[in-house]
């Protein structure tokens, strides 16, 4: 079990997420060809596989934003495109596995309402931000494509003439199977409204271009056709696309003859894979805040107390969808084996306070000795913020108010109030927080911050290598961390004002792109291959950094561009360009990355894609251009500027 899809966004990483991919498909044929063998055709058998959700995180109370690779369309098209490879495989005919591109399209939250909404967008922000990524994976040949249960601008998504004929198959060339989210059909003329029987809603779905339904409508087709909502050529044409699919995956033939028919039960969580989701929960965890070099930790510290509700609970390091593997490294047992192993250090652990449930007030505090006063301990590890049970898909966390949305992203304030205490000792505390999205906290709360995601089966054991030093941290924010849920816009306005690193304008508590190392780096300049670039042509950035610290670690290049004479309604700055690279401590490397005249762009009010003639800067850093990322211990940018 791999980390959840927002850690291996914070790997920046798109290779490696392509070898995790190509892992998972390796597990799911294996099991395909054992359930063959067997003459098991269930459902969870298959080779269809209903992921990546690459909607675009716009606001972090979502609660399935984990599922995301996060709120960039640039992030979010580089690592879904490289996880559709790992999954399909690299045969243009033989397919590994069918991914799917979903949710198609604006579906971002709230939850509760996912039925029943109408995504209005301006066309700007369609084109800019939402659609760009169901495009990539179009490009890099995604098999099927889901619509989402809501409308966008009135057409219910899954049977919108508009988003399936227009845009997925008239002017991107899609030649896969579009499948409904699971009863969103049904939606059509119970929620939405825009129909009035079962029979007018599967017509309306299949002629707007929806193959497959997941759900009990379909079979009111034969009604349809005798109605005459919807003709048996039609009928076809959708039967053909499925099965065009199911003959890419080599369905009708026997698994022995297939090219991936060699694989079986051998390959499923074998030592090679756990490595991998080990150093994909290492890549992933982001270091946000280390004051004095706290971490890592040596063995100065002869006794700690770790706390908190997620240190020994197992919903901490899955998320939302999440297979069962045999073993799971909790960070109890992570942090335990760590300091049996290597360090003579004297280790205690205490719940502290609850996950998602406040103590009860009488309760609550009223320890006394050393655990409270501090006496007895010389540093805590508090395991904090979110599981499954708090933030998820609608149904799913029992714990949410708001059908698996959460209504403020601050830390649950029982859980605040006990770092409180904690901190009301004097002695240091490494804050470890757990989670699919952002957690606002104070800036005093405490020493050293983790962000570890949710992690996958061995998330323990990665925080501990971290924790104490094995291994320097390298994670990146994938969304913006706003430092208080005041700093929202109304959750239900899809308009990307406001929103994200490219148009908020108020301070954030952590910027999108941001996380810290165990040594420092330096970027020393950038150049550009030519001062001018015109429609067709691509630019080179060289960008030179340096490791000056004494740890050799992996940095992430990021390339941003603005437009100096941006209007109004246009991005601050736009990810165009990344690269993760390992550098020696104190050594220096010139990284290369291509910018085609296509990241200068600028979609305009009709949604069209225009270079407009003027002076760029292009910025490298390891964040988000922002004040904040300086301040807080971050590379100074470097900068260029080219003229279009």
């Amino acid at each position: 079990m791999f980390p959840q899809a927002i850690a291996l966004a914070a790997t920046f990483d798109a290779e490696f997420v392509n070898e995790v991919a190509s892992a998972i498909s390796d597990e799911a044929r294996a099991k395909y060809n054992e359930a063959i063998q067997r003459g098991n055709r269930g459902q969870y058998w298959g080779l269809t596989f209903w992921t990546p959700n690459i909607n675009i995180f716009r606001d972090p109370r979502w609660g399935r934003g984990q599922e995301t690779y996060g709120e960039d369309p640039c992030l979010t098209s580089r690592i879904g495109a490289a996880f559709v490879r790992g999954l399909q495989g690299d045969d243009p005919e033989d397919l590994k596995l069918a991914a799917c591109a979903k949710h198609y399209a604006v579906h971002s939250g709230p939850e509760k309402l996912r039925h029943t909404f109408d995504a209005v967008v301006s066309k700007k922000d369609l084109h800019e931000t939402y659609l760009p990524a169901f495009r990539a994976l179009v490009d890099a040949g995604v098999e099927s494509v889901m619509g989402a249960y809501n409308r966008t601008l009135g057409e219910p998504c899954c049977g919108s003439y508009f988003l399936l004929k227009d845009i997925l198959r008239d002017s991107w060339g899609f030649r896969g199977h579009v499948v409904s989210d699971c009863w969103a059909i049904r939606d059509f003329h119970e929620s939405h409204m825009v129909t009035k029987s079962p029979e007018e809603s599967a017509a309306l779905a299949l002629n707007s271009g929806c193959d497959l339904n997941c759900g009990c409508t379909y079979p009111m087709l034969t009604v349809s056709v005798n109605k005459g909502l919807v003709s048996e050529e039609t009928i076809n044409t959708a039967l053909g696309r499925l099965l065009r699919t199911r003959f890419r995956l080599g369905m009708f033939e026997p698994p022995e003859k297939s090219k991936y028919g060699n694989l079986g039960h051998d390959v499923i969580n074998c030592g090679k894979h756990q490595k991998l989701a080990l150093a994909a929960a290492e890549k992933s965890i982001t270091l946000l805040k280390n004051d004095n070099n706290i971490l890592p930790l040596d063995d100065s510290a002869k006794r700690i107390t770790l706390v908190g509700p997620s240190a020994a609970n197992p919903l901490a390091l899955f998320g939302n969808y999440y297979g069962v593997s045999p073993r799971f490294i909790t960070y109890l047992e992570g942090i335990g084996e760590k300091v049996r192993d290597k360090y003579a250090i004297n280790l205690e652990y205490r719940p502290g306070c609850l996950q998602y449930e406040e103590s009860h007030p009488a309760r609550f505090g009223s320890q006394t000795g050393g655990f409270f006063t501090g006496a007895e301990t010389d540093l805590f590890i508090a395991v904090m913020g979110l599981d499954g049970s708090i933030e998820g898909e609608e149904g799913d966390a029992i714990a949410s108010d708001s059908n698996g949305d959460r209504d403020a992203i601050e830390l649950p304030p029982w859980q605040l109030r006990f770092l409180r205490t904690l901190r009301e000792t004097g002695k240091p505390v490494i804050l470890v927080l757990t989670g699919g999205s952002p957690i606002a906290i104070p800036e005093d709360i405490a020493e050293a911050v983790i962000f570890a995601w949710y992690p996958g089966e061995l998330g323990g054991k990665a925080v501990a290598d971290i924790i104490f030093g094995d291994v320097v941290p390298s994670g990146k924010l994938p969304v913006t961390f706003p430092a208080a849920t005041s700093q929202l816009p109304p959750y239900e306005d899809y308009s990307m004002n406001g929103r994200t690193y490219r148009y908020m304008t108020e301070k954030p508590l952590y910027p999108f792109g941001f996380g810290l190392s165990y040594t420092s780096f330096h970027f020393d300049s950038i150049t550009l291959s030519a001062p001018v670039l015109k429609a067709g042509e691509t630019v080179k950035a060289f960008v030179n950094v340096g490791n000056i610290g004494k740890r050799d670690a992996d940095e992430v290049v990021q390339i941003y561009v603005s437009r100096d004479e941006r209007g109004q309604d246009e991005p601050f700055f736009s990810l165009r360009a990344f690269r993760r690279v390992s550098i020696p401590a104190g050594k220096n490397v010139r990284v290369e990355l291509e910018l085609p005249a296509t990241a200068f762009e600028t979609i305009d009010a009709e949604g069209k894609a225009v270079l407009l003639p003027g002076s760029y800067t292009v910025i490298a850093s390891d964040a988000a251009p922002v004040p904040v990322s300086v301040e807080k211990g971050a590379a100074v940018p470097v900068s260029a500027t080219i003229r279009i």
